[in-house]
């Protein structure tokens, strides 16, 4: 898993970036990938190609989804996963002038199948996301951005995981959605709420309970 500046100059994934209309203009790159080793050389020159830039002057930043670090920089995320689920559904993300979001940071499992689940499960039963925007048809979105409307909602990740055999495409990726958003609409000047945080499901992921 990638992330980071770098996927701007890739323009990765393209659907997205064809949509924003955004891109980025550099010689050097860093992305921060989520993994348990450090990248070799072939991927090292792999993802310079995608950049456009020449791999010396490319940095990666590697983490574990299983450390302190990776819990961080995944929940760290829970905004981008709200944009991303809203230019999914087809609304013009580009109208939306502030974005903040919260997400609990959870323990550090040894597994890292383990910690993807409760990472993800931040997100999912307990990210709040705040919008503001100028775009009155959102109201069109409101009941399709929290993660209560998935089909596999109500269980930890990793549970839903092992039931799909750890296949991620027999997943639901409406799923993939924050618990709570609220969105204050400047146009009308309405402010609109939808979702809400589960604190039993994350607090089992967590294994709090």
């Amino acid at each position: 898993m990638g992330s980071g500046p770098a996927r701007a100059l890739a323009l990765k994934p393209k659907h997205t970036y064809e949509v924003i209309g955004y891109e980025d203009e550099s010689d050097d790159a860093v992305i921060a990938l989520e993994s348990d080793h450090l990248p070799n050389g072939e991927v090292m020159e792999k993802i310079a190609k995608d950049c456009g830039i020449d791999v010396e002057n490319l940095c990666a930043v590697v983490a574990p989804t299983a450390s302190l670090v990776g819990s961080i920089q995944v929940c760290g995320r829970c905004v981008e996963t709200a944009v991303y689920k809203l230019n999914e559904l087809g609304f013009d993300t580009r109208k939306i002038s502030a974005a903040i979001g919260t997400a609990p940071i959870p323990p550090v499992k040894a597994d890292a199948t383990k910690a993807m689940g409760t990472t993800n499960d931040a997100t999912i039963y307990h990210g709040q996301i705040n919008l503001t925007m100028k775009a009155p048809e959102i109201v069109d979105f409101l009941d399709k951005i929290p993660s209560n409307k998935s089909k596999g909602y109500g269980k930890p990740f990793y549970e839903i995981f092992k039931e799909a055999n750890f296949d991620f495409y027999q997943i639901d990726t409406s799923l993939f959605s924050p618990a709570e958003v609220t969105i204050n609409e400047l146009t009308e000047g309405k402010v609109y709420h939808v979702g809400e945080v589960n604190p039993e499901v994350t607090l089992k992921s967590f294994g709090y309970l």
